[in-house]
């Protein structure tokens, strides 16, 4: 039986976490995976939860949350008719067997291979956040049949290997090619789904070792994170969107984008052993 005290301190942690994922999914219209996945592997690593596959239930963990989330988000943007159906049925398959690809990368490498990667991705959504132009474009209209397979499976791939929905690379690549970009971030949502149920379901079959696995995991799912970020995202990221409203939303980008840099360089310090 785990410990009661320390399951109270995780279990405050993971509140924390996801009200502070929560506000910001809210404020910036960025998935929460993108903080989670960072804030997991800090919060039981202090835990004492270190092992060689803490980074796959990190990623895992945060996609639960995203299958949740997408869902909501896609039904309300749906609701205002802002998701583009064509473009989600012409991404959908390629996106999810790229999802496949990543969980199947990810099952085989070791938490810090991760935390690099998870690094360098990172880096690169933070210098477009900071510093990205909406009028940079790659063409005038998204690319589908041969070309859509070329790029869809790019984004399940590299999301799942952040542990992440679709808006921190569906967003930038819809937005390129000239997708408006409320349509591109209702749309991104669908995403989402697509990215987060196929992966999850292959990290429920991860077989993590008993030494360093958090109570209540299944695979390299973890239920107590899951619920309890679930709980507070629901909870706190109206708060977020109502703010978003005062505030001036390209600056809040531009400066999460620079704090995004931050974590992801800690994320190769650690990587890196130093």
């Amino acid at each position: 039986m785990p410990d009661t005290t320390l399951l109270i301190t995780m279990a405050a942690m993971l509140l924390a976490i996801g009200a502070f994922a929560g506000v910001l999914a809210g404020l910036l219209g960025v998935g929460g995976g993108i903080i989670l996945v960072p804030a997991f592997f800090y919060a039981f690593t202090v835990l004492g939860y270190e092992s060689p596959q803490l980074m796959q239930m990190c990623l895992a963990t945060s996609l639960a949350t995203i299958i949740v989330t997408s869902i909501r988000s896609v039904l309300a943007h749906n609701r205002k008719g802002a998701v583009d159906w064509g473009i989600l049925r012409g991404w959908a398959v390629g996106i999810a067997l790229g999802a496949v690809v990543g969980v199947t990368v990810a099952s085989s490498l070791r938490s810090t291979a991760l935390q690099a990667i998870f690094g360098i991705l990172a880096v690169i959504v933070g210098l477009y956040m900071a510093l990205g132009k909406s009028h940079w474009r790659l063409g005038q209209a998204m690319p589908m049949g041969v070309k859509g397979y070329l790029f869809s499976p790019l984004i399940g791939f590299l999301s799942v290997l952040m542990g992440i929905g679709g808006g921190s690379f569906g967003v930038p690549t819809m937005t390129l090619f000239n997708v408006p970009i409320h349509r591109a971030v209702a749309t991104a949502a669908g995403f989402g789904v697509m990215i987060a149920v196929p992966s999850v379901a292959g990290f429920l079959l991860f077989d993590m070792p008993d030494a360093g696995r958090p109570p209540f995991t299944i695979g390299a799912v973890n239920l107590v994170a899951f619920g309890l970020v679930i709980a507070m995202t629901l909870i706190t990221a109206p708060y977020g969107a109502a703010l978003a409203h005062r505030t001036d939303a390209s600056r809040l980008k531009r400066i999460f984008g620079a704090f995004l840099i931050l974590v992801a360089l800690n994320m190769l310090r650690k990587a890196a052993g130093w």
